[in-house]
């Protein structure tokens, strides 16, 4: 790839920061090897959205295309819940198996598991498959404290999660969001007050939210759900190749006569 001076200086698979997650919401073969050849070496973790992989046709040949490209697999949230809320936990891992899964998500947006129930599961669980748990609440209207989601976000870290997932839904306006889709700043300021940056991953659908956090804390934060047509454009966003960031990485005297030209042209 060509190289020109003040990109950021971007982790390399296997990363533990600058992860990005996308998400699958039903895509054709076609449309895994499309997303495969185009951003493969940018895609960290891939989700099979919600309870998609239960009813996509051919998933298991896509899931082998997805692990061939270095990918960690794995499905929604949404559909280890309603295995277990049919207390069917053991029939989810006998699925997950089949298709040669070793990723798995411990949720409980949809319904309520007690923390201590679900800090045992992720327990239980981490020993033999990397562990993601999502943190906050699909439903709109409901408040989780600043320091109930400290508290819940750092026992599931300490029980073997790899990282903890930031709820937002793929519609970007619950959880760390507010319902018009702008961050919730105190929340996640409290948060990163006793929660490892590197240790989270935030759910950023939309491209403001996207813009939000590469601007707060650098190119190398996680970011989830990103949608595949976005993650070449993420990826221009995370280096300064967008105008939304175009200055984020430049030194300060040349981003400062850049901004000075624009204005005197804007001022004509």
């Amino acid at each position: 790839m060509f190289k020109i001076s003040h990109l950021p200086e971007r982790t390399v698979r296997p990363r533990n920061n600058g992860l990005t997650m996308v998400m699958d919401k039903g895509l054709s073969l076609r449309g895994a090897e499309d997303l495969i050849e185009t951003g493969g070496e940018l895609v960290d973790l891939l989700k099979l959205g919600f309870g998609t992989s239960l009813v996509t046709p051919g998933v298991e040949k896509k899931v082998k295309l997805y692990r061939e490209a270095g990918f960690d697999v794995y499905c929604g949230g949404t559909l280890f819940e309603a295995f277990f809320i049919r207390n069917e936990l053991d029939r989810y891992l006998k699925f997950i198996d089949g298709l040669g899964i070793e990723c798995l998500e411990v949720s409980d947006g949809s319904m309520i598991i007690p923390h201590d129930e679900k800090c045992e599961l992720i327990q239980k669980l981490s020993k033999n498959y990397k562990v993601l748990s999502e943190v906050g609440s699909k439903e709109e209207g409901i408040l989780i404290s600043p320091a109930k989601w400290i508290r819940m976000m750092s026992n599931e870290l300490q029980a073997g999660s790899f990282k903890v997932i930031a709820e937002a839904r793929e519609s970007g306006n619950v959880g760390i969001y507010r319902p018009n889709g702008s961050a919730h700043v105190q929340l996640i300021r409290r948060i990163l007050a006793n929660v490892s940056l590197e240790n989270i991953l935030w759910e950023a659908p939309k491209k403001p939210q996207q813009v939000w956090f590469l601007r707060q804390f650098g190119a190398n934060v996680n970011l989830g759900n990103i949608a595949p047509d976005d993650l070449i454009p993420l990826e221009c966003l995370r280096q300064g190749l967008r105008g939304d960031t175009f200055f984020e990485h430049l030194p300060e005297g040349l981003a400062e006569g850049k901004r000075l030209v624009n204005e005197e042209i804007e001022e004509d």
